[in-house]
């Protein structure tokens, strides 16, 4: 759990987090050989002291207790105790060779003729004193006299001093180490900011693009790192060819736009042509027999389909191309808009049209007519030019539930593996073609749609399936 937040954490607290750690370990280590060299001089010291002050003794209290002389022990402790002005000696007891007290500094502690075992149970000889914690510390040594001993020197030694300067090192090396630690995580942490103000550069340029790619200044790139320089000149030079290529499938989808139109507006001026024919013939006819009044009336109700069926191309051509239908549901009435401008190039190829609209008004309401039109529109048109000369051509629209269904076949010789690609995937355009499949794909990608591609009975069959789009989002 530990290490996956910290595998969470942003680059530049990881590192100075890393380099705090390090330092810890470092002080702790450094912070234990200084105390143990700081307790080798203590002890070293406190020996030292021990043992000059029990040979001391030795020298001066021999002659004394081989005499029995209580009165002169007790003359030579006063003096070694006032010699040392009582910083470290707390108590000291001699005893005889029975081990009876014959004096003490203090006699209440250590009467006369007291065992003093109980004195140095816990007593070491001088050279082995050590700092314990304990911030009393006894030392025993044997008197002796010429070879002989005579007694027993068992001495108390007050070590609180040590045990605070002691204290005092530690607290001041957890400190020392403390500011160390937070002063070079906090360097660190700037340097690391630093270093890498540049790949925060770069996450900006990328985090503000919007999905169009923005280069980074000239100013921002930092020259003096020749790594990071690399990195933002290639992001840059990847941001120009992905506006370059951007710019590229816009202008073919425009001129995909106007081949479609033109491949259609041959088709429709062959259907304007006929009916203008037959108005002329039927003008002339008028003209000719205007006193017979049957002629006239029949001439003047073929003229009105004629001018009818040109109400009706010239209506579709002007709805498919309408900039205000951006944002009009979807109705019955589109489809037989596409049909009207469809059947013209179908009847020039003289293909079999199979035209089914089975989906509910419901259903075809929760679409925005525009896309869907123009998403349709493209897949007739590619679907007439594979079918070839006396091919068939098929659109079916159902709906399952609230989702619409589009599928268009033609009975072609099937997609090439180039145009399967425009279609179903996302990768770049190959050079050469038109963008007419691809903007299919991208128009069903936006409405959230998907597209399959079949292939049965000699059929070709391209589905898109719809979920339904409501509100200000249609």
């Amino acid at each position: 759990m530990i290490a996956r937040r910290f595998r969470d954490l942003p680059f530049t607290a990881r590192v100075p987090l890393v380099a705090a750690g390090l330092m810890l370990i470092l002080g702790v280590v450094a912070s234990q050989g200084v105390l143990f060299a700081l307790g080798r001089a203590q002890d070293a010291r406190l020996a030292e002291t021990a043992r000059l002050h029990v040979e001391g003794l030795s020298v001066a209290l021999g002659p004394a207790v081989l005499r029995q002389d209580v009165w002169e022990v007790y003359d030579i402790l006063d003096r070694a105790q006032t010699a040392f002005d009582g910083q470290r000696l707390r108590l000291t007891i001699v005893a005889d060779e029975r081990g009876r007290v014959l004096a003490a500094t203090d006699p209440r502690r250590a009467p006369v003729g007291a065992e003093i075992a109980g004195f140095g149970a816990a007593a070491v000889a001088p050279h082995q004193v050590r700092m314990t914690g304990d911030p009393v510390l006894n030392v025993s040594a044997p008197l002796a006299v010429q070879g002989r001993t005579v007694g027993h020197i068992v001495t108390e030694l007050d070590v609180t001093d040590l045990l605070a300067e002691r204290r005092q090192a530690a607290i001041w090396l957890l400190v020392g180490n403390a500011l160390a630690t937070a002063l070079l995580t906090f360097a660190g942490w700037l340097a690391v900011t630093r270093i890498l103000r540049p790949v925060g550069t770069l996450v900006r340029a990328m985090d503000d693009s919007r999905g169009t790619p923005r280069p980074v200044g000239e100013a921002e790139i930092p020259r003096s790192d020749p790594g990071l320089s690399r990195l933002i000149d290639t992001y840059n030079r990847m941001t120009t060819a992905v506006e370059e290529r951007a710019e590229a499938e816009r202008r073919l989808s425009e001129r995909e736009r106007f081949v479609s139109l033109g491949r259609l507006s041959s088709s429709l001026a062959h259907e304007i042509n006929n009916p203008l024919g037959g108005l002329l013939n039927a003008a002339d006819t008028i003209r000719t027999y205007s006193d017979r009044p049957e002629v006239v009336r029949q001439s003047a109700e073929l003229m009105q389909r004629g001018l009818q069926h040109l109400r009706d191309v010239t209506r579709a051509i002007l709805d498919q191309n309408r900039l205000d239908r951006a944002g009009q549901p979807l109705r019955p009435e589109d489809f037989e808009d596409l049909r009207l401008l469809f059947e013209a190039e179908a009847h020039r190829r003289a293909q079999m049209l199979d035209w089914r609209i089975e989906a509910a008004e419901k259903v075809l309401a929760q679409q925005p007519a525009a896309p869907i039109r123009q998403v349709a529109l493209n897949l007739l048109l590619n679907a007439g030019a594979a079918a070839g000369q006396g091919g068939r051509v098929g659109l079916a629209v159902s709906g399952g539930g609230d989702d619409l269904s589009l599928a268009v076949s033609d009975s072609g010789d099937g997609l090439a593996e180039r145009d399967l690609t425009r279609l179903l995937q996302a990768a770049p355009l190959p050079p050469g073609g038109g963008v007419g499949l691809r903007l299919v794909r991208d128009i069903a990608a936006g409405l959230g749609g998907t597209i399959q591609h079949q292939r049965i009975d000699g059929l070709t069959i391209i589905s898109v399936d719809l979920p339904p789009i409501e509100g200000s989002d249609a």
